[in-house]
């Protein structure tokens, strides 16, 4: 789906739908939040699914993340047709 995204505000791009809490913490009727791919596996590749459930589970506190505020004053730069790829945190344990 064609949108802006919740987190970076870059228009138009495609959008996903991110939920806040993850489906394997109880989220699938949660609340959820439009993204662009790009912020979407950003926050995948920053936070464990048990960090997003426990704290990471709103827009602003993932926007207050400090590796979240350098990644979006970074990508709110790109062009929104541009494909952006994602590093893995080094310290995200998989």
């Amino acid at each position: 789906m064609e949108g802006t995204c919740e987190l970076c505000g870059r228009s138009p791009v495609k959008t996903t739908e991110h939920h806040l809490v993850p489906r394997q913490y109880g989220g699938v009727e949660g609340p959820t939040i439009w993204l662009c791919g790009a912020c979407h596996r950003q926050i995948h590749a920053l936070f464990t699914n048990a960090e997003l459930a426990g704290f990471y589970h709103t827009p602003e506190r993932l926007k207050d993340h400090p590796a979240m505020q350098k990644y979006l004053r970074w990508v709110k730069k790109q062009d929104p047709k541009k494909k952006i790829t994602t590093r893995k945190s080094n310290r995200r344990k998989r």
